[in-house]
């Protein structure tokens, strides 16, 4: 009976036959290079609009903005306490965003002034004139200047207006 040392991922064995990678060497390749290209790809992959929870609760957001000419709410996202989360991951054409935030029972956390449509359930929803006639449910937005920035990070705090 052959005892054979256990191998790490990170230094498979090299089989050479005669000279040439086995199949499972070219497999292990592949991943590899596939991986770094992954790593080192051009696409981005950071957030352009992140909203941070500072806040010890739990909170459902909606966001709202300018698509194509017109206003659209999305939601829902859950942030945990003290997490962040990527709401817009293009980078930001509209110097304002609207955000509306409740928490785990639904009730209101931030005060806007800027009425729009949301849902129960996961949304997105065109337009923010006549919500209650269309099915939907009127919140009070609020807000966030961006200044023209292409990122902005939103923190949620206590005493968010």
């Amino acid at each position: 009976m052959e005892l054979r040392r256990p191998h790490s991922l990170f230094q498979p064995p090299l089989r050479r036959n005669r000279g040439r990678l086995t199949l499972r060497d070219r497999i292990w390749l592949a991943a590899l290079v596939g991986a770094a290209l992954s790593i080192f790809a051009t696409s981005k992959a950071h957030a352009e609009f992140t909203v941070c929870n500072q806040t010890l609760d739990v909170v459902n957001l909606a966001v709202g903005q300018k698509v194509d000419d017109a206003d659209q709410t999305d939601g829902w996202w859950t942030i945990g306490a003290n997490q962040c989360v990527n709401v817009i991951r293009e980078e930001l054409t509209n110097r304002y965003i609207y955000i509306y935030a409740t928490d785990v029972f639904g009730h209101a956390i931030l005060s806007g002034s800027i009425e729009m449509c949301i849902d129960r359930r996961r949304f997105s929803i065109r337009g923010i004139d006549e919500c209650w006639q269309r099915g939907h449910i009127a919140a009070r937005f609020v807000e966030v200047d961006t200044q023209e920035q292409v990122r902005w990070t939103y923190f949620l705090t206590g005493n968010s207006p």
